[in-house]
């Protein structure tokens, strides 16, 4: 069995976050074929995925977000991939938040 650990930092706070934990959810859904449950806690919630060959959480708080990941043995071989496009698809997300905030400016040189 493969392992997968990814983390994000962000700055969303937790309303936000949550927001996007539930979109990242819906798309592995409709992407992968995952079955999702959504926990929500005061300061912490934790999304559990699942489908035939891999099982996880991604634990979601105002400032992070933690995937950890277990592939079985025939995913496990594709692991760098499927990191890849985990990768991929949290940053996408992430994306926008990123747009939203404001830019530093360049010292004239």
């Amino acid at each position: 069995m493969a392992n997968l650990h990814i983390v994000r930092e962000h700055a969303l706070g937790m309303a936000a976050a949550r927001k996007l934990a539930f979109s990242w959810a819906e798309q592995v859904e409709g992407e992968f074929g995952m079955a999702c449950t959504y926990e929500e806690g005061k300061a912490h919630d934790i999304v559990r995925f699942e489908r035939t060959g891999v099982s996880g959480t991604l634990d979601v708080t105002k400032d992070r977000f933690e995937l950890n990941a277990t592939l079985g043995f025939l995913l496990g071989a594709f692991k760098e991939k499927i990191e890849q496009e985990i990768v991929k698809n949290l940053d996408a997300l992430l994306a926008p938040s990123a747009a939203n905030k404001p830019a530093r400016k360049k010292a004239a040189g």
